[in-house]
């Protein structure tokens, strides 16, 4: 089971304290910002699953984070729990109506706040909405991004995998291929800022494999980039020894040594000016085409 992140977002240090050492203790990640910019940042360098957020913070307050997070693609669907000392009717429903996922005032049970947190992980989970891996868009999700383009024009569908992904993970352990996936999680992130844009659409259709939908002039670029920071930072998971030598040594059941290579990337590019969509489906199916086509 993957560990789930949380981030806090609170200004009173006792509070962001106690919370970080309950939810810690209870088998989250947790991480936390002081500031609504500092956390549309930490946001955008790690997806968590679900963010805590207080409203009254020192620069932006907590409404105008909610309203960032909601209108900006790659972070839409992550879930947001208002944490804050206004009880009024009205500041309740301006937070709900933001897209806010439950509301909880000051003083407030720590226990009720843990059963918010996990219902809203065990929702997103339960519809598909996000891996519980990566954190990122999942199933349902994805497809309704595809709708949403289908009929437009100058996007462009990549279709990511992960080459020699389950050698790894049996090689090194479940915890390093996490680790690989949150890696990969991240460093799309970091390949759209660079090339793309914050409305690309990043998501982990499952196990190895990921989606992109970027800008079609962007595509090329894109994929080019995300290859070459792959080849070069994947290397960070593996041990001296198999850096060196550039594959990985497994033995079969009877004894015998195989050279195994080390993880590259297969992407898979479809765009409108390329290729005809009757439906999402073909988008889909002529994109993982062109990944196994892809040398990685």
């Amino acid at each position: 089971m993957a560990v789930a992140r949380l981030l806090i977002v609170e200004d009173d240090s006792d509070i962001s304290n106690m919370l970080q050492i309950y939810f810690s203790s209870q088998g989250y990640e947790v991480d936390v910002a002081q500031r609504g910019r500092q956390a549309l940042e930490k946001t955008r360098l790690g997806l968590p699953n679900v963010i805590i957020l207080d409203i009254m913070l020192p620069d932006i307050d907590g409404y105008e984070v909610c309203r960032t997070l909601r209108t900006t693609t790659r972070t839409s669907h992550i879930p947001v729990i208002f944490l804050t000392q206004k009880d009024e009717r009205s500041d309740k429903l301006q937070g709900l109506e933001l897209g806010a996922d439950n509301y909880i005032t000051k003083p407030f049970d720590i226990e009720e706040l843990k059963l918010y947190v996990q219902n809203a992980i065990s929702r997103s989970e339960r519809e598909s909405l996000t891996d519980p891996q990566s954190g990122l868009p999942a199933g349902r999700l994805i497809e309704d991004q595809l709708r949403k383009i289908i009929r437009q024009k100058g996007w462009a569908f990549m279709d990511i995998r992960i080459n020699a992904f389950d050698v790894f993970k049996d090689v090194y352990g479940f915890i390093a291929g996490a680790n690989v996936l949150r890696f990969i999680a991240m460093l799309l992130g970091e390949v759209a800022d660079e090339i793309g844009g914050p409305d690309d659409f990043i998501g982990h259709a499952g196990g190895d494999n990921f989606v992109v939908i970027t800008q079609e002039v962007h595509a090329a670029n894109f994929k080019r980039r995300l290859k070459e920071r792959f080849a070069q930072e994947v290397l960070t998971h593996y041990n001296f020894m198999d850096r060196q030598q550039g594959y990985l040594l497994t033995s079969d059941e009877n004894g015998g040594m195989h050279k195994q290579p080390l993880m590259s990337l297969a992407v898979g590019l479809v765009s409108p000016a390329t290729h005809a969509f009757a439906d999402i489906r073909e988008i889909t199916e002529l994109a993982a085409e062109e990944r196994r086509q892809d040398a990685g």
